[in-house]
């Protein structure tokens, strides 16, 4: 597990910068579900964001404990 990232003194959480990442893979994914009308077929639009934002951040937690 790697420790705090230093931003100009700061010392921040690493969790935060792979919810920072997710959120922007889950932006993209957003834009690319909704141009292909797959939100249509979804219920609770902002749950199903949150659920992808939630599945996206533990993926690129799994993937960076792996890199690093």
């Amino acid at each position: 597990m790697i420790g705090e990232i230093n931003v100009y003194g700061v010392l921040l959480p690493p969790l935060l910068a792979w919810v920072m990442l997710a959120l922007l893979l889950s932006a993209g994914l957003r834009i690319g579900l909704a141009r292909l009308g797959f939100y249509r077929f979804v219920w609770h639009r902002p749950l199903f964001d949150l659920a992808l934002l939630v599945i996206l951040t533990g993926l690129v937690s799994d993937l960076m404990t792996r890199i690093f």
